[in-house]
């Protein structure tokens, strides 16, 4: 289906907001695996461009940032260090939404499909509680749910091209609950 540009807050045909891109940044694999720090600055420069225009611009940054850098630090664990990550950042009203196009191996895109499955269950809260807690081994898993239940995250995985999957993260950091 063909996607129709339409105006900021609009809604496309498939019932999906319409969210207006903001800005990417896209890096080689190999060079972003190596140094931890990149998944610092990486998250840290998108959270500044991104929150100039926010009720209260440093606490949308603090809480950006740190939400897109545990996304990042999943992505810094893969396996495949051939390709390219793509960080995309898109708004609609007072949800930020994350694209990451991360390249994986099968296994990693099983790992990605069950993890957000599991997040977005009914039980989601109590597996971050138990994961923290020490009752449950850790896993990267806890990631994604402390994303889910601290942030209000909504997460998916989608296709991409290649050997690489689309992790998208709604992030509602500027209404209520946060």
């Amino acid at each position: 289906m063909e996607q129709v540009r339409m105006p900021m807050g609009s809604v496309h045909l498939t019932g999906e907001p319409n969210f207006e891109p903001m800005i990417q940044i896209d890096m080689e694999m190999k060079a972003f695996v190596s140094a931890w720090r990149h998944c610092d600055y990486v998250s840290t420069y998108m959270a500044r461009m991104i929150s100039q225009n926010r009720s209260d611009s440093v606490r949308h940054s603090n809480l950006f940032s740190s939400a897109f850098n545990e996304l990042l630090e999943v992505a810094f664990r893969t396996r495949q260090a051939e390709g390219e990550l793509a960080c995309r950042v898109s708004r609609h009203g007072a949800t930020d939404r994350i694209e990451l196009t991360i390249p994986c191996v099968p296994e990693e895109r099983q790992f990605y499909e069950e993890a957000v499955a599991q997040v977005t269950g009914s039980e989601a809260r109590e597996r971050y509680i138990n994961s923290v807690s020490g009752d449950i081994a850790p896993s990267r898993e806890v990631v994604l749910l402390e994303l889910a239940v601290d942030y209000g995250a909504t997460l998916r995985v989608e296709e991409a091209d290649g050997d690489a999957i689309k992790l998208v993260a709604d992030l509602p950091l500027e209404g209520p609950q946060n």
